[in-house]
């Protein structure tokens, strides 16, 4: 493998950790609703599991509810069970046939047990960023070794520099990220 492709390599292994973050963090409760809190959970039905926002609308007619109208009538008692089991701390109430949910608004205690869950969420994709790095490292070294690639020390220096690089631009952004939804937890 050349220093190109192995660069490219943990480059995109850090974009796609932190782009997880990003996805992960979006369903992460804030004060106010959100139809990302719901639409990726998972619903057992058909004897299949498939995402909320695939067999649903989802909407969010105030600031302190989400509305959910599953496509066919007959699937809403499993979109209920699949809210009460995700462990959202939210009660669906089944109206018909759409079901609501109200947003409490967060206790003190609450915010900062989200706050602990972002972070925690924001050190496991470091850990997964920093693991690019170690293998890309470990790449570089090897196509140093191996002669064929006729690679001198210096570009191995130098493509653990730009790793290096790589790895600190990544943290920081994941460190902008964390920051962020705190901020948006933490809101009253």
């Amino acid at each position: 493998m050349s220093l190109e492709e192995i660069l490219f390599e943990s480059e995109a292994a850090m974009e796609k950790a932190a782009g997880y973050l990003k996805n992960e963090l979006r369903g992460v409760r804030t004060g106010r609703a959100s139809t990302a809190m719901v639409e990726y959970l998972k619903v057992d039905c058909y004897g299949a599991e498939a995402e909320l926002r695939s067999l649903a609308v989802i909407n969010v007619p105030e600031a302190s509810s989400i509305l959910i109208k599953p496509f066919d009538p007959g699937t809403i008692k499993d979109v209920a069970r699949a809210i009460e089991k995700a462990g959202l701390g939210l009660n669906p109430i089944v109206e018909g046939k759409q079901v609501r949910l109200n947003i409490p608004p967060l206790s003190g205690e609450r915010r900062q047990q989200l706050v602990g869950s972002v972070k925690q969420m924001g050190e496991q994709t470091k850990v997964a960023i920093r693991n690019a790095r170690r293998d890309a490292k470990k790449h570089i070294d090897q196509a140093v070794k191996d002669k064929s690639q006729h690679l001198s020390e210096d570009d191995g220096s130098g493509a653990h520099d730009e790793v290096q690089r790589l790895l600190k631009n990544y943290e920081t952004q994941v460190d902008e990220i964390v920051a962020q939804k705190t901020k948006e937890v933490q809101e009253i």
